[in-house]
């Protein structure tokens, strides 16, 4: 548990960069820092391992007040994941990785080992132990730097804008991973982010701080959505908020159709009785993609990759009324491909079907 207890962090020119925060990150959860430029994220995340000393107040980790402990000996219980990664460019990535054990007394064989295991846990195969940080791309260079603050197993971490310097597509893979680390792992992680997306997706907690570093509130993701504080915390949290809520309600199992389909590397049916578009499969009965049969098929004469709209989402069965209406929404068909836990198709669902149930669940978000 890390505790801010009235922590103030002002600057010698009369700057407050943090204003009186009080504010619990909760063991084996994560806490996500959010808010505009200047509101004491980084700031607050970096008074923890006291790369920063408050002005005034206390910051507990569990039930030690951190301002008594050496800061060698503070940041030892403290992994510490910054936005570049902050790799050593001489160091192989599995030397990077062992940095802090053999510091700390580990057998370079031993803490070698050990690097090897966390290379293989975030991700990255074997072979790249023996590369050079240059030799990766950012979002590999991200998860050996996620490595390197697991190795000395720290109870807690700070994670610094990790993310924030890759692509999109990237960005969301390396979340996927972070997420499902933290199911293994279960540390006490403070998360800070610009990005309210990112907040909502990974935090169980978020702060949003205001300029000036004060607490706006802190909240659940789906609480936040729904009930913002006030009306910077709403503008802040963005006006599709109602939409994102969704992402925290359950569909439950969703009402399906039948939907005819055709195997890739079938022939081109003919004939479209009153509707256009047909469901692609591969051999497995996993959706591939949407054959619009009003199209012009000169030149092809079976169904192939290249002939398919693939621009429609997948709901999974059980899964939340966000991703089914999505699913929905972005069918040039206009019908939502509902999978199940394998990839199978199950059948088809319709918007409106999804916009009844979403208002069966009102009452359940009004009380």
């Amino acid at each position: 548990m890390i505790r801010f207890d009235a922590v103030t962090k002002r600057y010698p020119d009369g700057t407050v960069a943090v204003d009186e925060l009080d504010l619990e990150a909760a063991s084996g959860r994560i806490t996500v820092l959010v808010g505009p430029s200047g509101c004491g994220k980084t700031t607050s995340l970096r008074m923890v391992n006291r790369m920063i000393e408050p002005t005034s107040g206390t910051i507990w980790l569990d039930d030690q007040d951190t301002a008594t402990l050496p800061t060698h000996e503070l940041r030892r219980k403290i992994g510490y994941v910054i936005q570049h990664a902050g790799l050593f460019p001489h160091r192989t990535i599995v030397d990077n990785v062992a940095t802090v054990p053999f510091l700390l007394g580990t057998d370079k064989k031993q803490a070698r080992r050990t690097a090897m295991e966390l290379l293989e846990r975030v991700g990255l195969p074997e072979h790249f132990a023996k590369r050079y940080p240059a030799q990766l791309s950012g979002g590999q260079q991200q998860r050996v730097g996620v490595a390197r603050a697991l190795a000395a197993d720290p109870p807690v971490m700070l994670m610094d804008e990790p993310f924030s310097a890759v692509d999109p597509v990237v960005r969301e893979q390396l979340q996927d991973e972070f997420l499902r680390l933290q199911q293994e792992l279960g540390k006490t992680i403070v998360f800070v982010t610009h990005d309210i997306d990112e907040a909502i997706k990974l935090g169980d907690q978020v702060a949003v701080l205001r300029v000036g570093g004060r607490l706006a509130q802190l909240a659940t993701p789906a609480e936040l959505l729904s009930r913002p504080v006030d009306a910077f915390v709403a503008a802040f949290v963005g006006r599709d908020r109602g939409y994102r809520a969704l992402g925290f309600a359950d569909a439950g199992t969703l009402s399906t159709r039948d939907e005819p389909t055709v195997v890739l590397g079938a022939p081109i049916p003919t004939g479209t009785d009153g509707d256009s578009w047909l469901l692609a499969v591969d051999g497995a009965g996993a959706p591939q993609g949407w054959l619009d049969l009003g199209a012009d098929f000169r030149g092809h004469d079976t169904v192939t990759d290249e002939l398919l709209y693939r621009g429609g989402t997948l709901a999974t069965q059980g899964s939340t009324l966000r991703a089914a209406l999505d699913a929905c929404l972005s069918s040039p068909s206009g019908r939502g491909v509902v999978i199940d836990e394998g990839g199978a198709l199950i059948g088809t669902t319709t918007s409106r079907e999804i916009l009844d149930l979403i208002e069966a669940h009102e009452p359940e978000r009004q009380t």
